[in-house]
């Protein structure tokens, strides 16, 4: 095919699809209704703070290989930053006792074994049962396969899920955390190592892609709302935006990189996910020491994670419903006492701080969500899917968005048939990553 590629999204999905697709040799044209692209990973100068603030925090392992793919197609590896090994510091805000769970970079998780790597309290045993997820059915949730009364499930399985489904676990997919784990811990140490952007996610993630496809000779367009599509057949005749309309010859396609609710309104007949859980970040303007952790994880507080970024730490709390309404300055001093205690810092006074409650950040990772995700193909000819929400086998995570952008891309002719399914192998892994891990010696802040 030769035709122009429309992929209107500009979030993570939609700039994965796009650069896929002009490496392939398509002429693209991306539209975004926002003023900015990166969705909900992206940058902001905030005014009140007087800082740049991420729109939200996400990180990214070295497993995550369609997210490496894609910054090495853009340039932007060199971006990231970490401890350089697979390290994950907690607090148990209950006890005041920490630790730092160490694996081991092979694939066999001998690191299990040792009571100075493993969490405190937790046995070898403990993580043999979490193999029961391998053999966990659609229908079944977290809690009904891993015990949630053990010190492990509460020390670690619970702060990994939650974070990566963004749903309560009595309720979330364990198929789905299969999964997530089956690429993470499950492919060795090495897959498990953190990246962090040096600067921001926009720095990271959305501007050298932006860059890349303005020199490959993308056409870009923000502030193109797209209002309805013409269907004509087995195919997308037209779409029609604020600005104006824009008719297909025969080559021409789509990918349709926005939300689930935007995709369901555009597309007839379209199934997908329509039940949501809310993410709420808080962003303290704080500089905190270079040799400060890069995040920590927190147990038994609100706070759920802690990053450190240039001048800011930033809290994450996943399927927060329960403090959307909960006024902005309990919460502000609530988040900061968990702060202060993983960082070590005083708990007052409370420094300036942006609390952002997303009240629709992912879908909700049950089972029966699950089986809505509709896939990249679909019945029209010329129209590809793309979005985290979409089947990806992964839960919400910028993983899966930017699978989603390759497996559309593939649909219309672009990428290697099954290159959004493929799992490395341990070996594959540590080849891809060693590189990667030389580079990610902590530098100070600027």
């Amino acid at each position: 095919m030769s035709g122009r590629v429309h992929v209107v999204g500009a979030g993570m999905a939609g700039l994965a699809a796009a650069v896929r697709l002009v490496d392939a040799g398509r002429a693209v044209t991306l539209h975004e209704a926002a003023p900015q692209a990166g969705g909900r990973a992206r940058s902001y100068d905030d005014q009140a703070l007087g800082c740049r603030i991420d729109n939200g925090n996400h990180l990214l392992i070295a497993g995550n290989r369609a997210a490496l793919d894609f910054l090495d197609a853009v340039g932007a590896r060199s971006t990231l930053t970490g401890p350089g090994v697979p390290v994950y510091p907690f607090l148990d805000r209950a006890t005041g006792e920490r630790w730092v769970l160490r694996l081991n970079l092979g694939r066999v998780p001998w690191w299990m074994a040792s009571p100075a790597r493993r969490v405190p309290g937790t046995t070898l045993g403990d993580y043999l049962k979490a193999l029961r997820l391998r053999r966990a059915r659609p229908s079944d949730r977290v809690t009904d396969v891993l015990d949630p009364g053990t010190v492990v499930f509460r020390r670690l399985w619970q702060p990994l899920a939650i974070a990566a489904l963004n749903t309560p676990l009595h309720e979330a997919s364990a198929t789905l955390l299969a999964r997530v784990l089956a690429e993470s811990i499950g492919a060795g140490g090495v897959a498990c190592t953190p990246l962090v952007p040096r600067e921001g996610l926009s720095e990271t993630l959305v501007d050298p892609a932006l860059d890349y496809l303005r020199r490959q000779g993308a056409a870009i367009r923000f502030g193109a709302r797209l209002r309805s599509i013409d269907f004509a057949g087995d195919g997308i005749a037209a779409l029609d935006f604020d600005g104006g309309r824009e008719t297909f010859g025969d080559d021409d396609a789509v990918v349709l990189a926005v939300t689930a609710p935007v995709a369901m309104r555009l597309v007839p007949d379209l199934v997908a996910p329509d039940q949501y859980y809310a993410i709420l970040n808080a962003h303290y303007r704080f500089a905190a020491p270079d040799e400060s952790p890069f995040f920590v994880g927190i147990i038994g507080g609100t706070a759920e994670w802690v990053f450190r970024k240039r001048t800011v730490l930033s809290v994450t709390v996943s399927a927060a419903d329960r403090l959307l309404d909960a006024p902005e300055n309990e919460l502000a001093a609530t988040l900061w006492r968990d702060v202060a205690a993983a960082y070590e810092l005083p708990s007052a006074p409370v420094p300036p701080v942006r609390i952002v409650r997303e009240r629709r950040a992912t879908f909700a990772a049950t089972p029966e969500q699950a089986r809505l995700r509709p896939g990249a193909r679909t019945r029209w000819r010329n129209l590809a899917l793309a979005g985290d929400w979409t089947d990806t086998g992964l839960p919400a995570t910028i993983e899966g968005a930017i699978r989603s952008g390759f497996a559309a891309a593939h649909v219309l002719g672009a990428g290697c048939a099954g290159a959004a399914e493929k799992t490395l192998s341990g070996a594959e892994t540590r080849a891809k990553v060693a590189p990667l891990s030389r580079s990610l010696e902590p530098r100070p802040n600027r």
